[in-house]
């Protein structure tokens, strides 16, 4: 079993969901069979160097031929056509490494070998069968020469040991024989590649020899392809001049020349100059050497050089100056004598001779015999001196070897210079011109070529310039390099690399909304940009607006059921309704929220609170005050306590002599002894005793007074008739009362004390007196006088007539003034208008004053003109 089938069966290739659906079932077939030719054909220079150490760079060229090759995308550059795994092949061994059609490759190396021959028999003095002999062909692509004799005949694989290899073989390359390559590496190391066969160059040596560095100096194990490197130390090898080293950083091939500056002698010892080491050995002066030749007649004639300077070149056999006569034996001091001869010394003309005699010295220089001459183009005939060149006036239109484009030259000679224009015809790619000079025959095919690759760009492969147009990108293995922007980023499946928009998350979006639920719908959230969908990379460099990312839509309305209390927020009101939808209800309570005094509940109807406050309470303050006031308080219904009383109270002092005004706030913030205290005035009691008729003797104080029954004021006590009169003390009057068998209390202030002393004979007599006095009282107050009732008017009822009056007299007044004003407004109004009435018409004549100016200035300029 090979060992393509091997690898391939022990590590089945994964599945690409990215793969195109128009390729159907074959195209996933030929996915599967080619997916891991690729290792299978570097496993064996893995096994011997490790993949960690191997540039990627060694195997980059074969990659790209493996990619191209089972991608299908190998196309001839000669015919553009696709290459099939059934068509025979020839590959470039050189430098490009192309895969042609063998048909196609035999015609185009016969065609190039056969003009090449042709050029090389009309420009050279060789036959046409010697010409076809040494005649090359090069190769379409990197112009690589080849001769006749390596035209391919039979169709080999790459590495050309085997003859029409198979290509019904599933597991091997197209084109490929399926063994280990085993061609010469590069360098020419001694080793042998060790890929299977492939396509492409042969990567660098893997094996691991012992090598010094560009100097010498150090010795490492490395790599065969990469065994020349450098020490990055100084060189120090002994330069050319062997007398100093070089001071480079250890380099590769010969050390550059000695720089070292120095005073030189040049190689005539005359002069001596400074000069850099490595120009030492060329310095020569300027002047002759001059040195004395063994003749001892002559001096040597040559510049500064070194050594000897050799024998005189007047000793041994001289000719005369036209070389036909010889003389031997002559002194080097002797002149040769002329033979007297013609000279006969071709002259610069190349066709006549010198017809002077011999002679010394240059012949003439110009050859001035007459000839008959023909223009450089063929197109007029003329005798004239042999030296002078013929032309004519005109230009040749011979063609050049190209066979496309005349000769421009004026009176060009026979052999006109090669066509030097740019050929310029379309290529078979229809895209680019041929830059080669003109030339016979078919241009060279396009040299370009054009890089297919993936999204990502690991992944590509080239195509001869005008089969791009029928290629697909290549399926890339690599995982798609743009980051979901969703939530779901580092949970969602990873995929493939692709072009176009990636495809969509398929998660359930689980975004929380604002009310705590999950949505529960499929990820929506935002998309990255796409990348472009594959197309050719433009001729012309053109600003390419990157696209934008996707915004992803919100989540819809969260769709959960929830219980949901009233406006009021009142207990057993509550709703089942959508989370979302937050429209809001009113139940048939009463709202029975605490109104803003806090003293009184709402009695409004079931209401928003946030955008509906409370009503208003106008209810006065109900409160009770602290301490305990009687005075209600004078707000509104209000929150917290209520003020400080500042109602003013009155109390009268214990003996009522006085009142006194406290603040409410102050009198009753007073304990009970205090406001006994703050009420006293001061002053003695002034209260009548309960007994007599007297004042309290003591201090203003509260409560009854002290010991009423021992008043000891002095009392006038008098008897029936009030003629007999004596002073008792207050409280022997009252025991006199009491022992009368009345109460002191009852007394009346006019009987106290009366009574009390016994009536002797003088009370009599004063008695009648009275009496008879009293009579004439009597008859005097019977008289009753008339009252004059009409003219008694009480005070206050004039007092309010006078006012009554005064105020009908201001009234009339008023009116009168009232009338007044307006007269003098209405007067001013009517002057305003009439001013502002005249400024108008005033404004008018002059804008016709200055208008009628105008006219007339304008006629004098033009009777001024017309004068």
């Amino acid at each position: 079993m090979p060992d393509q089938l091997r690898s391939v069966m022990a590590d089945p290739p994964l599945s690409d969901s990215d793969a195109d659906s128009d390729n159907g079932q074959h195209g996933c077939e030929h996915t599967r069979r080619h997916a891991d030719l690729s290792d299978s054909i570097f496993r064996s220079y893995f096994e011997f160097t490790g993949r960690s150490l191997t540039t990627p760079a060694d195997l980059s060229k074969i990659q790209s031929f493996l990619t191209s090759s089972s991608s299908g995308a190998l196309s001839c550059l000669i015919c553009l056509e696709r290459i099939r795994p059934s068509d025979p092949t020839w590959s470039c061994n050189s430098l490009c490494f192309a895969v042609f059609h063998l048909f196609c490759i035999q015609s185009w190396a016969r065609q190039s070998s056969d003009l090449a021959a042709l050029r090389a028999s009309t420009r050279l003095p060789i036959t046409a069968n010697r010409a076809a002999e040494v005649s090359v062909w090069n190769c379409p692509k990197c112009r690589s020469e080849y001769t006749q004799s390596q035209i391919p005949k039979t169709y080999f694989c790459f590495c050309g040991k085997l003859e029409n290899p198979p290509s019904d073989d599933p597991w091997v390359l197209p084109h490929s024989c399926g063994e280990v390559c085993d061609r010469s590496l590069q360098h020419e190391c001694g080793h042998r590649c060790l890929l299977l066969c492939h396509p492409g160059p042969c990567p660098s040596c893997p094996k691991l020899v012992k090598s010094r560095c560009f100097c010498g100096s150090v010795e490492d194990v490395r790599r065969c392809g990469f065994k020349n490197f450098s020490c990055n130390k100084v060189c120090s090898k002994l330069l050319d001049c062997r007398d100093h080293t070089c001071s480079e950083i250890c380099h590769d091939g010969p050390c550059p020349p000695c720089k070292v500056r120095d005073v030189y002698w040049c190689q005539c010892g005359k002069k001596e100059e400074e000069r850099e080491c490595c120009d030492r050995v060329n310095f020569r002066c300027e002047n002759q050497c001059e040195e004395m030749l063994n003749c001892r007649r002559h001096v040597c004639s040559k510049g500064c050089h070194s050594g000897e300077c050799g024998p005189c070149p007047l000793q041994g056999k001289r000719t005369c100056p036209c070389g036909k006569r010889i003389h031997e034996g002559m002194s080097c001091d002797v002149a040769v004598p002329l033979c007297g001869s013609t000279c006969d010394k071709v002259l610069t003309c190349g066709y006549h001779r010198c017809p002077e005699r011999c002679h010394r010295g240059p012949c003439i220089e110009t050859c001035r015999i007459v000839v008959i001459k023909l223009c450089r183009c063929g197109s007029l005939k003329k005798e004239v001196p042999c030296y002078q060149d013929m032309a004519c006036e005109r230009k040749c239109q011979k063609l050049r070897d190209c066979g496309r484009h005349a000769c421009r030259r004026r009176c060009c000679d026979g052999d006109c210079p090669p066509c030097t224009e740019v050929c310029g015809r379309k290529l078979r790619c229809n895209n680019h011109k041929c830059q080669s000079p003109c030339h016979r025959g078919p241009c060279a095919p396009c040299p370009v070529m054009v890089t297919i690759s993936c999204a990502c760009g690991e992944t590509h492969f080239e195509v001869p310039c005008g089969t791009e147009k029928d290629q697909k990108p290549p399926r890339c293995p690599k995982r798609c390099t743009i980051m979901p922007l969703c939530r779901h980023a580092t949970k969602v499946k990873p995929h493939k690399c692709h072009y176009g928009a990636c495809p969509p998350c398929r998660l359930l979006c689980e975004e929380e909304y604002p009310c705590g639920h999950m949505c529960k719908l499929r990820c929506h959230g935002p998309k990255p940009p796409p990348n472009p969908e594959f197309t050719l990379k433009p001729k012309k460099k053109k600003h390419v607006h990157q696209s934008e990312s996707t915004p992803g839509s919100p989540c819809p309305p969260c769709p959960e059921l929830v219980w949901r209390s009233c406006v009021g927020q009142h207990i057993g009101a509550d709703r089942m309704m959508v989370c979302s939808n937050k429209m809001q209800f009113s139940c048939e309570n009463l709202c029975g929220n605490f109104l803003p005094c806090g003293n009184h509940y709402c009695t409004n109807s079931c209401h928003a609170l946030k955008t509906q406050p409370c009503e208003e309470c106008n209810l006065s303050c109900e409160k009770e005050r602290t301490p305990l006031c009687s005075h209600p308080c004078s707000l509104p219904c209000h929150p917290g306590d209520c003020p400080p009383c500042k109602a003013l109270v009155k109390r009268s002092c214990h003996c009522g002599s006085m009142v006194h005004v406290f603040e409410c706030m102050y009198y009753n913030s007073l304990s009970e002894k205090g406001q006994m205290t703050a009420r006293s005035c001061g002053g003695p009691c002034h209260r009548k005793l309960p007994n007599c008729t007297h004042l309290c003797p003591e201090t203003c104080h509260p409560g009854q007074c002290p010991s009423p029954e021992k008043c000891s004021k002095k009392v006038n006590v008098r008897c029936r008739c009030q003629t007999l009169k004596k002073e008792w003390q207050c409280y022997e009057v009252q025991a006199a009362h009491r022992h009368a068998g009345s109460d002191p209390k009852d007394i009346i202030k006019s009987q106290y004390g009366l009574g009390l002393l016994p009536c002797n004979s003088d009370c009599k007599i004063k008695l009648q007196a009275i009496d008879s006095e009293l009579q004439q009282r009597k008859s005097k107050a019977v008289e009753v006088k008339v009252p004059d009732t009409e003219k008694h008017v009480p005070k206050r009822k004039r007092r309010r007539e006078r006012v009554q009056e005064t105020k009908q007299i201001s009234r009339l007044q008023k009116v009168a003034s009232t009338i007044k004003w307006l007269l003098l407004f209405a007067i001013f109004l009517v002057a305003l208008i009439a001013s502002l009435y005249c400024c108008y018409k005033g404004i008018l004549w002059l804008n016709d004053w200055m208008n009628e100016i105008e006219d007339q200035r304008l006629r004098r300029r033009h009777h001024h003109h017309r004068i």
